[in-house]
């Protein structure tokens, strides 16, 4: 399933399942593959904005966190599932990298992914802080492929 995906994508996977574990969710949701994004990189959604000087990661972490519902914390050896919505993100990164002719999936690629799940708590985070996906299919044309 992850032969296409770059080494960092693989990385926002597995700190996606960190999160979600810490969370003790059942399931690795949208929330979780941002706070991925965020822990692999922080300049990755940042390169992205509109306004990225202004741009604080941290707060919007935070926020992120605080739309996330808190469970007890699952075991590391627990085997999560793809909520229906992450399954559709990655679908989406999927179909971006190729609408965009790139040979791999990349954390950019994640983060259309994440804006074309319209309805979801990362995806509003991000529309909230002005982010949108048209912003980022210049930015990976522009920086050339996948990271």
């Amino acid at each position: 399933m992850f032969e296409r995906y770059t080494e960092r994508s693989r990385r926002v996977i597995f700190f996606s399942r960190y999160e979600a574990l810490q969370y003790g969710s059942p399931m690795i949701a949208p929330e979780h593959i941002l706070l991925g994004l965020m822990r692999e990189d922080k300049t990755i959604p940042a390169r992205f904005f509109p306004n990225r000087n202004s741009l604080n990661v941290d707060l919007m972490r935070r926020e992120v966190e605080d739309r996330i519902v808190v469970r007890d914390r699952i075991p590391q050896s627990a085997e999560l599932h793809l909520s229906p919505e992450t399954k559709r993100i990655l679908f989406w990164a999927n179909e971006e990298s190729r609408h965009l002719k790139t040979r791999h999936i990349g954390p950019e690629h994640l983060l259309a992914g994440l804006l074309r799940e319209e309805r979801s708590v990362a995806a509003e985070i991000l529309f909230a802080y002005g982010l949108r996906l048209q912003e980022v299919r210049e930015e990976i044309v522009r920086i050339g492929g996948s990271t």
